[in-house]
């Protein structure tokens, strides 16, 4: 099934080849969808090159992506900047013609505290990234759909934990809370356009970031190993496992094909039965 075959697709956060941007995109191009890789490229305060996907990196997600048989680009986008999301969207109209689908996965889930403990400094930068790097990337992108005409799709990676609270998370789930309220006013504002909003919320997916995440609530939790950890989050999930990056990427493709035409304004999980509202 090629669904997305003339079609353009930008994932921002996507520079990371064991990443869920990644992994989107691999959906996409598996399905004829022609791509566009975007992350920031270079290192920045509190986005260490462990922590986001380098230029080179980029590039490499890239190839793998016309190894596949489809078209790929990749272009660096600090989120936060409003000029690098307006370039990151009239990169992808250069180079391919139109934007289609816009998904909104840039995001930092690593910086972790106490609530007493968090500084200001660290909740900027999780809000910056997470809830303005979105809006940002989907403001412009839905500035092109609707100029061009013909609608489109913008999705937004949120999180179980823009539905439920989680210790030492306080900025991370405010962001993702917040990104749910800004896809339902976007849905509403944007339907006349023929253009639909929706977010998804993965629970607990083992990439990069995910791992950090293992290892702080592993020993936070009193477990004696991540292994352990890991062992009780599948025994608590009804379908016995974490999420994979390919169950997003599932979801992804489905509320951007054509089956998904009158859905909008939702906050979709992707949890296996571990969040259920």
């Amino acid at each position: 099934m090629r669904r997305f075959e003339g079609r353009v697709v930008a994932v921002t956060g996507s520079g990371r080849a064991g990443g869920l941007g990644a992994a989107i995109l691999r959906r996409f191009a598996a399905e004829g969808a022609a791509c566009v890789v975007s992350d920031l490229g270079t290192p920045r305060e509190r986005m260490g090159e462990g922590d986001i996907g380098t230029t080179a990196e980029m590039e490499r997600v890239a190839e793998g992506l016309r190894a596949m048989g489809t078209k790929a680009m990749a272009f660096p986008c600090d989120v936060r900047v409003e000029a690098d999301c307006r370039a990151l969207v009239e990169a992808a109209v250069g180079a391919f013609g139109r934007l289609d689908v816009m998904v909104a996965n840039a995001g930092i889930g690593y910086l972790m505290k106490p609530f007493l403990e968090t500084e200001e400094a660290d909740w900027d930068a999780v809000l910056d990234v997470n809830l303005k790097g979105a809006f940002l990337a989907a403001k412009h992108a839905a500035q092109h759909m609707v100029a061009r005409g013909g609608g489109g799709r913008i999705l937004m990676i949120a999180s179980q934990a823009a539905k439920s609270g989680f210790p030492h998370m306080a900025p991370y789930c405010a962001s993702k809370h917040g990104m749910v309220g800004l896809v339902r006013s976007m849905a509403v504002e944007l339907g006349r356009h023929a253009i639909t909003v929706n977010a998804v919320c993965p629970n607990h997916v083992t990439t990069g970031l995910g791992a950090k995440q293992n290892a702080y609530f592993a020993a936070l939790l009193g477990f004696d190993s991540v292994e352990a950890y890991l062992a009780n989050m599948k025994a608590k999930n009804p379908l016995g496992r974490p999420g994979l990056p390919e169950d997003t990427a599932a979801l992804c493709a489905f509320l951007a094909s054509d089956d998904a035409a009158y859905v909008t304004g939702e906050a979709w999980n992707v949890s296996g039965g571990e969040e259920v509202h």
